[in-house]
């Protein structure tokens, strides 16, 4: 297995998310650069997290489908379909079928988890799939996985 690499112009891995990508702010989602992609790569999903919420691991956004692509671009369009990303489906991710970015309450510190799993195949999956309900369907699929790691508080 390759190893995958992800990294953001928009924040660096630990460090702080600006603004701009958090629900006081845009609430666009922050591009993404994948380095040294799986040449039999098919499809990327990916699954961020609160990882200091008091729901372990409270998910904020669910994506699938999107193509094998190296830069995955940020403010991706709300919506259970993206067109401009291949027909990319957004799953129900914090209840709503699109990016929500941090949120803490009380502006307390959280850190956010960006999953990437690049997968041998393209997902059938309704667009009411939920967070596990894309675990169970990538098992098996998954060649390459990395996590990209920021906090806002």
């Amino acid at each position: 297995m390759d190893h995958l690499m992800i990294t953001s112009p928009c924040f660096e891995h630990g460090g702080l998310i600006s603004k701009e990508y958090t629900g006081y702010g845009a609430d666009g989602s922050p591009e993404l650069v994948l380095t040294g992609l799986s040449k039999d790569a098919v499809s990327i999903a990916i699954i961020m997290n609160d990882m200091d919420h008091p729901i372990p691991a409270y998910n904020h956004w669910v994506i699938w489908n999107i193509p094998a692509i190296s830069v995955i671009p940020g403010n991706i369009p709300h919506g259970e379909q993206v067109n401009s990303l291949g027909g990319a489906v957004q799953g129900l991710g914090y209840g709503k079928h699109r990016y929500r970015g941090p949120k803490p309450p009380f502006r307390w510190s959280h850190m956010y988890h960006f999953n990437v799993f690049v997968l041998d195949c393209f997902l059938d999956l309704p667009s009411t799939s939920k967070k596990k309900d894309l675990m169970e369907a990538m098992q098996g699929h998954i060649l390459q996985q990395a996590v990209l790691a920021g906090h806002y508080r």
